[in-house]
């Protein structure tokens, strides 16, 4: 079979497709088109298949294979790369298929691949439950899973990946097949760490457990020149942290709140993003020592929703800028990493307008230790911390500057960081890093064999691509 690279116009697209065929003529191609990464608006593609259902999906993917026809996959939209609309590409859109429903009984959550996290949330919180996923609500939950699925729940319940319990795919030859542990365990283990390599998910499942409605949640801001030794103090103090802590500490300019002396006010400044899931009067005994390490200019946590906590870098991640996103897996966060991060927040680019955060996910509990390292496709074997750099700006003039800069964070990291890594949060950094990103070479070899027989002509290409092992 040969795959085509030849522009086509589509005008055989077939004509039972129930959905909304998009071209670039048409009113509603830009709004469809728009993407969390801006820099994806500069080529659009040459034709969205916004699907109704999975026999659109179906449809769609059986006229790409008879024509050789890499496709395309968008769902929420959130991939800081920008796969989901490449220039000149056929896009299967999922965005439409939102359904999501919930068993208290069971606790089972069933969702649809354009449901997003506030989505999930919502629906799952209405039964005192929720699904361990992301932390931004605009977030579409099958980019999450697929690629692996962290957030503040991990140390508690583990990734999205060790809670999915069951995909329904379209193939790229239009079959749907269902993946779980008995039918299909090959495909499911390949999908849960691999993204949207190896078919089109239309149907995810997920195991939910008990979570609030409260949780005490919040920020603890501390000046800058307090962040070696409060960073360098952490690790030690959470060693003994309960599962039910999660945390995330961002280096970020500083928010212009009202508590805040006017002189931080946009410039950088330490914060720990606490979500404590426990006992709410166990709460003081967890955060109050945190707030002990330093000497915080403000304590904003407090009692309040798990829907409020796990929407509160909202903020901080607005949809549509230009951006770029780095990181990868510390086994620890030594003295000399620290200073990487912090000799590099001096340097950032940025001008009044502009988003740009450093942060390190604190590991550990469920997520390092309930799931053996070869049970899925996704990897978190010696990871203690997981580090991230995100930047965002609104022309394409500072691209260069941007990006130079995240090199340069990236080669400086290098050395402190594993070589296998959390694929969602980075962009994609070449052929040597997806070949280590999901752990062993061993694991790697699975997954291409997975690719060959799922996809063997790789019309699924758009994303941190796996190529079959026939290919070369």
């Amino acid at each position: 079979m040969s795959v085509s690279t030849e522009p086509r116009s589509y005008s055989d697209f077939p004509t039972d497709f129930r959905g909304a065929v998009l071209r670039p003529t048409d009113d509603r191609y830009d709004a469809a088109r728009a993407l969390y990464q801006g820099r994806a608006a500069d080529h659009g593609p040459a034709l969205i298949a916004r699907c109704a259902d999975e026999t659109d999906v179906a449809t769609v993917l059986r006229y790409a294979s008879a024509h050789g026809i890499p496709v395309a996959v968008r769902s929420g939209g959130h991939g800081s790369d920008g796969y989901a609309m490449p220039g000149g590409a056929l896009v299967v859109d999922l965005s439409a298929m939102r359904t999501v429903t919930v068993d208290p009984e069971t606790r089972v959550v069933r969702a649809q691949p354009g449901v997003t996290l506030g989505e999930m949330d919502a629906a799952a919180q209405r039964h005192g439950l929720a699904v361990p996923a992301g932390t931004v609500s605009s977030t579409g939950i099958a980019g999450l899973t697929l690629g692996g699925g962290i957030g503040f729940l991990m140390r508690r319940y583990g990734a999205t990946v060790d809670n999915l319990l069951a995909c329904d795919v379209i193939t790229v030859d239009g079959r749907k097949v269902r993946a779980d542990r008995t039918e299909n365990p090959e495909l499911f283990w390949a999908l849960r760490g691999g993204g949207g390599n190896f078919g089109v998910v239309t149907s995810l499942e997920y195991r939910a457990h008990p979570v609030g409605p409260d949780v005490v949640a919040g920020q603890l801001i501390f000046p800058l020149d307090q962040a070696a030794d409060v960073l360098g103090k952490l690790s030690a103090h959470l060693a003994t942290a309960p599962r039910e802590l999660g945390l995330l500490v961002a280096i970020a300019p500083a928010p212009p709140l009202p508590m805040l002396p006017g002189e931080v006010h946009g410039k950088p400044v330490l914060i720990l993003v606490v979500v404590y899931t426990g006992e709410p009067a166990a709460a003081s005994e967890v955060v109050g020592p945190l707030a002990a390490l330093g000497r915080p200019l403000a304590d904003l946590v407090a009692t309040t929703t798990w829907v409020k906590a796990n929407s509160m870098l909202d903020a901080v991640a607005p949809y549509g800028m230009r951006m770029n996103l780095r990181g990868g897996y510390l086994p620890a966060l030594t003295a000399d990493a620290v200073d990487v991060l912090l000799e590099h927040v001096a340097t950032v680019p940025s001008i009044p307008g502009d988003v740009y955060s450093i942060n390190l996910s604190f590991m550990g509990g469920a997520i390092s230790e309930d799931v053996d390292e070869d049970a899925m496709a996704f990897s978190r074997e010696g990871a203690a911390w997981l580090w991230e750099a995100i930047c965002k700006w609104d022309t394409a003039d500072r691209d260069a500057p941007y990006d130079d800069w995240a090199t340069a964070l990236t080669e400086a990291m290098r050395p402190h960081a594993l070589t296998n890594g959390y694929a969602n949060l980075t962009d994609d950094l070449g052929e040597e890093w997806r070949r280590g990103v999901h752990g062993s070479e061993a694991k790697h070899r699975r997954l291409r064999s997975v690719k060959a027989a799922w996809d063997p002509h790789n019309l699924l290409r758009f994303n941190k691509n796996i190529a079959p092992e026939t290919t070369r």
